[in-house]
């Protein structure tokens, strides 16, 4: 992690003196960095001796990076993991241009390492990334979302890229097809869990743990899954609440307390977590192929880490 972490800074060097600024205020931020450990963990599950597994687990984490950056300025959000958005410093322009600088030295990083396996499976996740990006922004604040087309979006959106980052451990190091599609179904899965228990978090999560204020979501009229549970199991005085505060966003003193309080009511964050730790689940039995090993058990650590979030 800190070979990628020096290559991540390294990599963000540029004449333009705004893109290192901009990059390092994102980089020094903090973050988990879970997508490029997957990598790494899975490359050496799979027995991998090289080195371009640490250029590869960087590469990712820039993707992630500039997704990040370009979901700040779609979803118009003020904070991330505390601290004020690049968009809100630097602008909207400025952000997305940079998030595109990014994602161009990740495919240069890509070439360096010089696998096709690996590229195809990461250019793939980059075109489902925006895909599904384009699929939230034709839901946005539409509270006849159902589930099944709620997960089609975080499937895309947020599960792409751990699938990815998982799959490409075994594709670097030249493993048959089934361990791919083992740990690509263990990511997949894994990234599912990771963001309905975000979605559970945000409406009743600790602000001081989570990077951000709770209700966030509430605010910006975001349609996650309790929303959806809470919209479909209400009555129409409930209906009538959601479409004033998420559809019209009109929002006054008490309303994310409502809301929280419809989510009690009709169990909607037990049941969101209750389904993340079903995907949590899946993903454990994906790993059950691959010997016992440290690799394997740091990754069944990841997945009891992110349902452990909820508590």
């Amino acid at each position: 992690m800190n070979a990628i972490n020096r290559i991540i800074l390294d990599k963000a060097v540029s004449h333009v003196d705004l893109i290192p600024k901009l990059t390092h205020h994102l980089v020094a931020s903090g973050g988990k960095r879970l997508r490029p450990m997957l990598a790494i963990a899975a490359s050496k599950l799979c027995g991998y001796t090289g080195r371009g597994h640490v250029q590869t687990a960087a590469a990712i984490e820039f993707m992630h990076t500039a997704t990040l950056l370009h979901d700040d300025v779609v979803d118009e959000s003020d904070t991330r993991r505390g601290r004020k958005t690049a968009r809100l410093i630097w602008g909207n322009q400025a952000t997305v241009l940079v998030g595109d600088f990014l994602l161009g030295q990740a495919f240069r990083m890509l070439v360096d390492v010089g696998s096709l396996p690996v590229l195809r499976i990461l250019s793939n996740a980059a075109a489902t990334i925006a895909e599904g990006e384009v699929m939230q922004l034709a839901a946005a604040k539409n509270t006849a979302t159902t589930e099944d087309a709620y997960l089609s979006i975080i499937d895309a959106k947020t599960a792409a890229l751990f699938a990815a980052a998982a799959e490409v451990g075994a594709a670097i190091a030249g493993r048959p097809a089934d361990e791919q599609a083992a740990l690509r179904s263990y990511g997949r899965n894994l990234g599912l869990a990771f963001q309905l228990v975000d979605d559970a978090l945000d409406y009743y999560g600790d602000s001081s743990r989570l990077g951000k204020s709770v209700g966030d979501d509430f605010r910006e009229g975001k349609i996650t899954l309790p929303v959806i549970l809470s919209f479909r199991r209400g009555n129409d005085r409930d209906r009538a609440f959601w479409n004033r505060t998420i559809v019209e966003g009109e929002i006054a003193d008490g309303d994310l307390e409502h809301a929280i309080g419809l989510m009690q009511k009709h169990k909607a964050i037990e049941a969101t977590l209750e389904r993340a730790r079903s995907y949590g689940s899946i993903a454990a039995d994906a790993l059950a192929i691959f010997p016992e090993s440290r690799e394997r058990g740091a990754m069944q650590d990841v997945i009891d880490f992110c349902i452990a979030r909820a508590h």
